[in-house]
């Protein structure tokens, strides 16, 4: 192997490891909080940031920010639909009775956020000066109940990768069955997620859009089926059905969940592994290491007019906190409860509801979905400044609290392991 092949399987490897990625992720974080609020770089940061690019031919101009956010993060978006659409056919949803639990529990931890997010922001409104219906933020500023509240989607995410990281972390010696339970979940939860951002996060324009979308749509997947596949012809497009998705008004990001679930998923032509399967692992070096760092780099990337610990007090943070770290894990488990012991389902064999709490604190670390669900679901740039911030401390004690419970009840499995085996 020439160097250049060591170095492309080297990048690979740490693509494919939840750890390394995940903290990659959070270091770019962190890095764009900082650029974004010092003195002596915010200026420049905000200048890259809001620099405009556009598409010739097209009447797309967007921010360099916006484009971290529209563009790249279609790439994320196409591993998710690659990956949706093997896990559909030969993964852990091709079975719905044995994915049942973990489907539901899933449907359970998106509704219940959004209950105490909104009863969080009433609170406020309800009790907290200056008058009912009205909350104030850090600024000082006055909100509206209704403005305050439309965050509501935003604690509704998990975010795949930093979970399974945080279990790589610390959960080595857990069943491979509980794994199993959060990638199911956390799947699920990424189709729903991509259905709440097509409903209730776009503004659809003219229907010839839709047919353009349609037609694009077909190609890709006559294309992608061939014995050999035009790839040039095949990234023309790709490009061609964000372009049609952006024009049409829906979140262009989902055009790469489109032609990901179009993609073939069985192997076919001779082939040892399914397309959809090979496609996803080239691709995910591009999306862990290049779209979704530098996505967080410009999400995070909110200057605030002070940033201090007053901002931990703002409703909009304080309902994203509660509403992840704890609406996330209590949905979860009230749903898995309810499906064992009145639904009459099962769980994997060994499994009991208690032993998915660890994993259902892990599901409250948001992070990606959530910081794109922030950006659009707030036109106040001060409200979707505080909801990413909010995201990010929400992430990071969803990940402590985790963290810690799943290294003690991995040394709990480790010793029963080791009595038993004595």
């Amino acid at each position: 192997m020439n160097s250049t092949g060591r170095v492309w399987a080297r990048i690979r490897r740490i693509a494919a490891s939840d750890r390394i990625s995940g903290l990659i992720m959070l270091a770019f974080a962190f890095a764009g909080l900082v650029l974004a609020n010092l003195p002596w770089t915010s200026h420049m940061f905000e200048a890259v940031a809001e620099t405009q690019l556009g598409i010739p031919g097209t009447n797309i101009i967007l921010p360099i920010g916006h484009w971290a956010q529209d563009g790249l993060l279609t790439i994320f978006f196409l591993t998710v639909g690659l990956d949706l659409k093997q896990e559909l056919t030969t993964g852990s949803l091709a079975n719905p009775k044995a994915a049942a639990v973990p489907m539901l529990c899933a449907v359970g931890g998106m509704l219940m956020p959004p209950v105490l997010f909104i009863t969080v922001i009433s609170l406020f409104s309800r009790f907290a000066p200056p008058a009912p219906g009205i909350v104030t933020i850090p600024t000082g500023a006055d909100v509206p109940f209704a403005e305050a509240a439309q965050g509501w989607a935003i604690p509704t995410a998990t975010d795949i990768a930093f979970s399974l990281a945080v279990l790589a972390l610390f959960a080595k010696a857990l069943p491979g069955s509980i794994r199993a339970f959060l990638m199911t979940l956390a799947t699920v939860d990424d189709l729903l997620a991509i259905i709440l951002i097509a409903v209730f996060f776009s503004s659809l324009n003219a229907w010839y859009w839709f047919i353009g979308i349609a037609i694009c749509a077909a190609i890709w997947a006559f294309l992608v089926r061939l014995r050999r596949v035009p790839w040039l012809l095949v990234a023309v497009i790709g490009v061609l059905a964000w372009v049609m998705m952006f024009e049409a008004g829906v979140h262009p990001t989902l055009a790469g969940v489109l032609v990901g679930l179009l993609t073939p998923s069985r192997e076919m032509h001779g082939e040892k592994s399914p397309r959809a399967q090979r496609y996803a692992s080239k691709l995910q070096p591009f999306s862990s290491l290049l779209a979704l760092p530098i996505f967080a780099l410009f999400a995070t990337g909110v200057h605030f007019a002070e940033l201090s610990p007053a901002l931990m007090l703002s409703p909009v943070v304080i309902g994203i906190i509660v509403a992840l770290v704890i609406g996330k894990p209590l949905g979860i488990m009230i749903t898995a409860w309810l499906s064992t012991h009145v639904a009459g389902l099962t769980m994997a064999k060994g499994l009991r509801v208690r032993d998915m709490f660890p994993a259902a604190c892990a599901c409250g670390i948001g992070f990606t979905v959530s910081f794109l669900i922030a950006s659009l679901a707030y036109t106040n740039t001060e409200l979707s400044a505080e909801g990413r911030f909010g995201v990010l401390m929400a992430s990071l004690i969803a990940a402590l609290v985790s963290g810690i419970l799943l290294s003690r009840q991995s040394k709990r499995f480790e010793k029963e392991e080791l009595e038993s085996a004595s």
